[in-house]
């Protein structure tokens, strides 16, 4: 299942034992409904040995803004309290798939 993802919740997320990808995204953004759906999916095939959060760029201008947002969909993986990759625009399922296994090595 998905979180939201907000400055008020970020740390303890980020601190959490297992790693974090956030989405982000806006409710206008056309690749981002394209990605949307993948995102729940991996959610539900990682469900508790990653969280998957969505983070509305419009919402937390400060998370965005954090993490360089420039272009939306970004999709940012963190492991132990770091950013270790991420994809910006709507890519495949199988390159999330690649990225998400890459994430639990």
């Amino acid at each position: 299942m998905e979180v939201t993802v907000t400055s008020e919740n970020f740390e303890t997320l980020k601190k959490g034992q297992l790693p974090l990808v956030i989405d982000f995204w806006a409710t206008w953004c056309g690749p981002c409904r394209m990605v949307a759906p993948i995102m729940s999916e991996m959610a539900e095939k990682y469900d508790g040995q990653i969280v998957v959060g969505k983070c509305d760029v419009e919402e937390c201008e400060d998370m965005a803004a954090e993490f360089n947002i420039r272009n939306i969909p970004t999709v940012v993986f963190i492991k132990n309290g770091g950013v270790v990759d991420k994809i910006v625009g709507a890519v495949s399922k199988q390159k999330f798939e690649e990225k998400f296994e890459a994430l639990l090595k």
